[in-house]
């Protein structure tokens, strides 16, 4: 995803992503792909790098 310089790229399917959403979001439990994409909604054009800042946070958990 970060090799390919794309920066709109959202992977609805990363369990990395899905933790790190449930944890910033405090939400009760992992979020299914329909929820992921309404929340890269906010983020478009740059879901990539809010994917960064996602996999970012998980070091602070």
């Amino acid at each position: 995803m970060f090799r390919l310089h794309r920066w709109d790229v959202l992977p609805v399917d990363d369990l990395g992503i899905r933790n790190a959403i449930r944890n910033v979001y405090n939400l009760p439990e992992f979020p299914n792909k329909k929820t992921v994409e309404q929340f890269g909604q906010q983020w478009q054009p740059y879901r990539t790098i809010a994917c960064w800042y996602l996999w970012q946070s998980l070091n602070n958990f």
